[in-house]
């Protein structure tokens, strides 16, 4: 049986994909360290960072990483797919694998690839990640794996903050300028 982390896990607001982030996810590592075991901080840590792949090696008792891994995975070759199928080229050098394709991602894939908007179709990804990250959630209320998704979730909602705080005229501006 796992740890709980009751007073931990109360005492974090709650999360909701159209809601301002509360917190980085360094602020909430912070808030966990020396509440929780520095074995589990550093696998929190590890989930800090953007690429994945680190997930497939990481110890993970209750399968959470390696899930959350292989829905990203998934994700991204089926974008890979429908970009190479435009460009009439082989996606198989582009494929991570495991390749395990489902209806469900092959739908959300092709809703955000036709979106004009290239922020609508990275809202249309978060909003999957965060569908999956939801899925993944239930049991867990006051273990370790909760606080995992938390964190997960937490960068979803830090990656929307940056974007909406960004100087766009001045990124426009250089962007033009080049």
């Amino acid at each position: 049986m796992g740890a709980y982390y009751t007073y931990l896990i109360s005492s974090l607001p709650m999360l909701n994909f159209s809601s301002p982030v509360p917190f980085s996810p360094e602020e909430f590592l912070a808030k966990c360290n020396g509440l929780i075991p520095e074995r589990e901080i550093e696998l929190l840590r590890n989930a800090c960072y953007e690429d994945t792949s680190f997930l497939n090696t990481a110890p993970d008792a209750t399968g959470i990483l390696s899930r959350w891994s292989g829905f990203e995975v998934a994700l991204r070759n089926e974008l890979a797919r429908l970009r190479a199928r435009r460009k009439k080229i082989d996606a198989s050098k582009f494929i991570r694998l495991p390749d395990n394709p489902e209806a469900s991602i092959s739908h959300v894939a092709m809703a955000a690839y036709r979106s004009t908007a290239i922020l609508e179709a990275e809202k249309v990804l978060d909003q999957s990640r965060w569908g999956f990250l939801e899925s993944l959630s239930l049991g867990h209320y006051f273990d370790f794996d909760f606080l995992l998704i938390y964190l997960l979730k937490l960068k979803i909602l830090d990656r929307w903050d940056k974007v909406q705080k960004a100087d766009k005229e001045h990124l426009f501006n250089q962007v033009v300028a080049s």
